[in-house]
Parts: C-alpha cells; structure tokens; sequence
C-alpha cells in the first residue's frame, strides 16, 4: 500500500512538472515573438527589449535626428532644439513660403534655404518639410517595423510602394547603410517616446 501511493505521488509530481515547462516554455515563446514583432501587424503595442532600446537613442542621438525633426529655440549660442517637442517634424502652426524671392535666390545661387526652426527646406527639388517621427498616429505611430526599414531603405515614403520619394534633406541615402538590427532599434526607441500630436503640412 505505501509503495502505491508513494508510486503515485511520484506520477502526480512528474506531471506537475511536464505541465509547468510546457506552460513556461509556451509563455517564453509568446514573449520572443511579441518582443520581435514576430505576428503584430503594427508597432501597437509592441513590447522591444532593453537592449534595443538603449542601442536606438545611442543611434537616434548619433545620427542628428534631433537636427531636422525637433524644432529649435533660439538663444545667444544659436539655436537648440526644443526638447518639450522633440521629434514633432515642421510644427503645423509654423509658416513657411517658398514665395518668387526665395525661388529666385535658390535659382540663382543654386542653395538650399532653411526655416528659422530649421524643420523645413527649400531647394530645387521644392519645399519640404521635416516628418512628425513620434509614436502619435500623425507621426509613425502606425507604422510596421517593416514600412520603417524600407522607408530608410529605398527612400520611400511611409515605407509603401507607389508612394514618392523621401525628399531633401532626409540623409536616408546615408542611413540605409545601417543594420536590420540598428534599423530596429532606431524604431524601438522612437516607438517608446511620447506621441505627439502634429500633422506635418505635405511637401510642395
């Protein structure tokens, strides 16, 4: 009799513990994949490591996208960028025209002319404006990691096919040297960041 229940208490606890690993070893593969984006069909909700995570802003404050996406406050030293907006693109209640004065200088002396917050430019190409890249839907909020590798990648807009191309000043030319992983990282930390809410005005 002791030997059948000591039998049975031995069965009981082996499959108690074949349950748990298989428990554990389902809920780890739920993680990974989530982690890596593996079946989300958009950055919502997305978890990213913490390794990514400081490799982004390390790559996010590296590259300058501060430069052209945040908007600048000017001061004694020159102009800073304004971190209470940061990453925003051209703010949408900022005017700037690209009238016959400035069509004609950049004409002539063959130049780019940027806006006092430097988040737009106007060039031979025609005046474009720095995009919101923050985690708002205005911004890249409802993007794909994917539509954002191909967007650095072939230099298209929102990452969709038949869309236009990135314009002047964007580096992506540049950035598209960069690693998947690298790529990635840059989106995971931006993802992180606040949205913030601003509809860039379309190019001209």
């Amino acid at each position: 009799m002791k030997t059948f229940f000591t039998s049975a208490f031995c069965l009981i606890c082996t499959l108690f513990w074949l349950t748990n690993c298989q428990q554990t070893a389902t809920d780890k593969t739920a993680t990974d994949k989530t982690a890596t984006g593996g079946d989300a069909a958009s950055a919502e909700g997305a978890q990213f490591t913490s390794e990514a995570l400081v490799r982004g802003e390390y790559l996010v404050n590296v590259l300058g996208c501060d430069d052209c996406h945040t908007p600048k406050t000017m001061t004694p030293q020159g102009p800073i960028p304004d971190m209470s907006r940061r990453f925003i693109g051209h703010p949408a209640t900022e005017v700037f025209v690209l009238d016959d004065e400035k069509k004609s200088f950049i004409k002539k002396e063959n130049v780019s002319i940027f806006s006092p917050g430097m988040t737009a430019a106007a060039g031979p190409w025609g005046l474009s404006y720095a995009a919101n890249i923050t985690s708002d839907v205005t911004g890249i909020g409802a993007w794909t990691e994917a539509q954002f590798i191909k967007a650095l990648r072939e230099g298209k807009t929102k990452g969709l096919d038949d869309t236009r191309p990135i314009l002047p000043p964007m580096p992506w030319p540049s950035y598209r040297n960069l690693s998947d992983d690298d790529l990635k990282a840059v989106f995971a930390y931006l993802q992180a960041l606040p949205p913030q809410r601003n509809v860039v005005p379309p190019p001209m």
